[in-house]
């Protein structure tokens, strides 16, 4: 997301901050236990002050949980960092060395952190070039999950059976034949991302007409969409659980504009170093969070409404991480 520097100053100062106020993962009976789970005590990691970071959206959140969750269960001392709004200021956050790791997005990195214009379609080599191109940055990339938590316009079920929508073709297609019928619901940081509506708009060709276009929070679009009053289509994130409660169709990105956005673990090059044993920590989990499971438990914190700690120990557990 591009932000005015002065602003980008401001609130780089208010995360470092807020990261000041964090507090450590409490310890209580219900911490994570080594016992018979796949995650073994390391004894590298005891005792390590690891500082675990994310954004504020919920399926972060719970990425956040889960590795703070982990963390303990191989012997280091995690401190919660997590919920700074804003990808610029989470990775503003790893970069100046207030935290240590959090989950970031392969296509978040690539268009926005290091200004590349166009994806690679291919996962593994989109992941590649991101590690290969942020160690000039001091990043470090672990552990790529095989979920695709890629942006999406979502369309409202009945508007669809109307309007027959079913690509982003179609979609730039209802824009300049009929700009009534393409009212859209936008989530602040898509509004202004390259990898957003901005860049949407140029692959696709079309000018969304201001009177047809709503800036909304990000959790508020998904009800929107599917009351279907508001707006017609709106940004989501394919992997977010509302989409299938709300049940919201998603259009085909038939021009493939979106880059692959598997969550990763993006680590401070210098922790990196100092704890390699890290990365044995995240593999195997990274391994089982495909885009249906990562769904799932995105749907149990977003429609469901537990928490995103008891839901990252529930599926730690059920997975065999932890005892």
């Amino acid at each position: 997301m591009r932000i005015r520097r002065p602003l980008a100053a401001l609130l780089a100062v208010a995360a470092v901050t807020a990261l000041a106020a964090g507090c450590t993962i409490s310890k209580n009976d219900d911490q994570a236990k080594v016992g018979d789970g796949s995650i073994k005590k390391i004894d590298a990691l005891s005792g390590a002050k690891i500082r675990v970071s994310s954004k504020e959206f919920d399926e972060q959140l719970l990425l956040g949980q889960i590795a703070l969750v982990a963390l303990q269960a191989a012997g280091a001392d995690p401190e919660d960092k997590t919920n700074i709004t804003g990808s610029s200021n989470v990775r503003q956050a790893l970069t100046s060395g207030a935290v240590d790791l959090y989950w970031e997005y392969t296509g978040t990195a690539w268009v926005s952190f290091l200004k590349q214009t166009k994806g690679i379609p291919e996962p593994q080599a989109q992941f590649d070039e991101v590690k290969k191109a942020d160690a000039a940055n001091n990043i470090t990339w672990w552990s790529r999950s095989p979920a695709n938590d890629t942006y999406a316009i979502a369309v409202n079920k009945a508007a669809q059976q109307q309007t027959g929508v079913k690509t982003l073709s179609d979609y730039a297609n209802l824009i300049k034949t009929n700009p009534a019928a393409a009212s859209t619901c936008i989530g602040s940081e898509f509004k202004s991302r390259d990898d957003g509506f901005p860049g949407l708009a140029k692959a696709y060709g079309f000018a969304l007409p201001p009177g047809q276009e709503h800036l909304l929070n990000d959790a508020v679009v998904y009800p929107s969409v599917g009351k279907g009053d508001t707006c017609k289509f709106g940004s989501v994130a394919a992997t977010d659980g509302r989409v299938v409660a709300q049940q919201l169709g998603l259009l085909e990105d038939d021009k493939k504009f979106f880059p692959i956005y598997n969550p990763a673990i993006s680590v401070a090059t210098p922790i990196a170093q100092k704890y390699p044993q890290l990365q044995q920590v995240f593999d195997g989990i990274a391994a089982k969070l495909d885009t249906g499971t990562l769904t799932e438990l995105n749907k149990k914190v977003s429609v469901d409404g537990q928490k995103p700690n008891a839901v990252a120990r529930d599926w730690l557990k059920s997975a065999g991480f932890i005892a």
